[in-house]
């Protein structure tokens, strides 16, 4: 599989895996050990780094940025991807977290994410969840001012419906270039229910979050048969871990989804980059959907 994915006709091209720093704040890195993370894993081709405006209760952005500033010229080496559109109990005056797309809101959080990522420009902005309140002429301005600004040169969305994807769709002059779900073989929703069916036929590339059930596949007991199975497929195709399985199933789908990872280990990227030249067959890309699900197909 090639290294690099154009994720849409009028989109951008990406690394085909993704560095995720939804957990950077656990990591415990001071600036200059990121900032060595950061440039190992594009050295190795991982050059797109997915974000959001509220990771690490409104912190990971600016930890990232603060290495960044370190080496400005490794942002021309880089995607960055970042998303908003929920405000949390962290933020002031919430007694609860609740969903905003409001054309004002997004583009204020859109401008904090640029000077907290130390950046000019986003390579692509997604609108977090579907909010119930989201009035899409109101959200679609908000995109477009950002878009003539040359502040976000792309636009997605995370989590959306094909309904929720086409209504916004409607009222934009460009094309939004995805839609990122989670995919993994313990969350199987969006294979069937039309969400990667509908980016098949636009021909995007969606962006696959917890891929590996953020932890449960390997400590759960109820996923030991899944474990079993992953194993047993590993040992067939030359694996060296049950990970790198996982991510090659998730691959293995016709909408070539883009997989996120969520580790601030070296290591564990090298193995993950090394999934893209496995290859599952049809057997037993099945056969981890039966162990996963607990059912064969009707």
């Amino acid at each position: 599989m090639e290294q690099r994915t154009r994720i849409a006709p009028q989109g951008p091209e990406f690394s085909t895996m993704i560095c995720g720093y939804w957990r950077l704040m656990e990591w415990g890195m001071t600036a200059q050990q990121l900032l060595a993370f950061i440039e190992q894993h594009v050295e190795l081709g991982m050059t797109t780094a997915d974000h959001a405006d509220i990771y690490g209760n409104y912190q990971c952005e600016a930890a990232f940025g603060a290495a960044m500033k370190l080496k400005p010229a490794l942002r021309e080496k880089m995607q960055l991807v970042s998303k908003c559109g929920i405000s949390t109990t962290a933020a002031p005056g919430n007694r609860i977290g609740h969903y905003v797309t409001d054309k004002a809101y997004i583009v204020a959080q859109a401008e904090r994410s640029l000077v907290n990522l130390h950046t000019d420009y986003l390579d692509l902005l997604l609108i977090h969840r579907p909010d119930p309140l989201m009035d899409a002429d109101d959200t679609a301005e908000g995109l477009i001012a950002l878009h003539q600004s040359g502040k976000v040169k792309h636009f997605g969305v995370s989590n959306f419906t094909p309904a929720q994807f086409q209504l916004l769709q409607s009222r934009l002059p460009f094309a939004l270039v995805t839609n990122q779900v989670e995919i993994s073989p313990i969350h199987q929703p969006a294979i069937l229910d039309g969400t990667l069916d509908s980016c098949q036929q636009e021909r995007i590339h969606p962006m696959a979050w917890s891929c590996l059930g953020q932890g449960r596949i390997f400590n759960d007991a109820e996923f030991q048969p899944l474990r079993d199975e992953l194993q047993k497929v590993a040992e067939e195709i030359g694996a060296q871990t049950i990970d790198q399985v996982i991510y090659a199933w998730i691959m293995r789908l016709p909408s070539n989804p883009l997989p996120i990872l969520g580790t601030g280990k070296i290591e564990r990227v090298v193995s993950a980059w090394e999934a893209l030249s496995l290859n599952l067959n049809r057997q037993q890309w099945f056969r981890i959907r039966k162990a996963a699900l607990g059912y064969d197909v009707p």
